[in-house]
């Protein structure tokens, strides 16, 4: 009996989603393919079948996790009424909800040491979608994509120190930090 319309897609769509959650937690490295493939609820073999090899995946996923977060920071900002929607985003981002789900999380902080190892084609993709980023927060900042480079810059700088320590409150202190400094910005960018 013949898959339905759309089978296919459906189930890349699977694993890419498994693949973005994996790497977001794990990196890329750390992952193989079964875990991807077992996340997604699917045998390894059948791997191949969507994808030539693991590198076309991490492009994918890193498309599909930019995605993902863009549009679960706009439905942050789109909940804020009084304040600039900005200060909402960098709340959130720099929250330890935000830090300690890394399996939801903003990829950059995750991935960006490992990508600059990884193929061009990979590269590539993640610079599209690290400019794609910045646009948003940009867009939401009201301000030039330098400055909201900057911006993004300093957010997934806290993040990163924020997951690398042990000590919780020195954790805690540079997302609070970050957030200080990321709001500064703002006011001097914008003033």
């Amino acid at each position: 009996m013949p898959y339905p319309k759309g089978h296919k897609i459906k189930v890349r769509g699977k694993i890419v989603e498994s693949a973005a959650r994996a790497f977001r937690t794990n990196g890329i490295q750390d992952v193989s393919v079964p875990f991807i493939m077992k996340g997604a609820g699917l045998t390894h073999g059948g791997f191949y079948s969507h994808f030539d090899n693991k590198e076309q995946l991490v492009a994918e996923a890193c498309e599909y996790a930019i995605s993902d977060t863009i549009a679960l920071l706009q439905k942050v900002a789109d909940q804020e009424e009084q304040n600039p929607k900005i200060n909402t985003v960098i709340d959130y981002y720099l929250s330890p909800y935000h830090r300690d789900k890394t399996e939801m999380s903003c990829i950059f902080p995750a991935l960006s040491g490992e990508i600059s190892r990884s193929s061009e084609e990979v590269r590539q993709v993640f610079t599209h979608e690290l400019e794609r980023m910045v646009a948003f927060i940009s867009n939401l900042a009201d301000m030039d994509v330098s400055k909201g480079r900057a911006l993004f810059s300093t957010m997934v700088g806290s993040l990163v120190l924020a997951r690398s320590v042990s000590d919780p409150e020195l954790s805690d202190s540079f997302l609070a930090a970050g957030r200080l400094q990321a709001k500064e910005m703002l006011r001097s960018m914008q003033g």
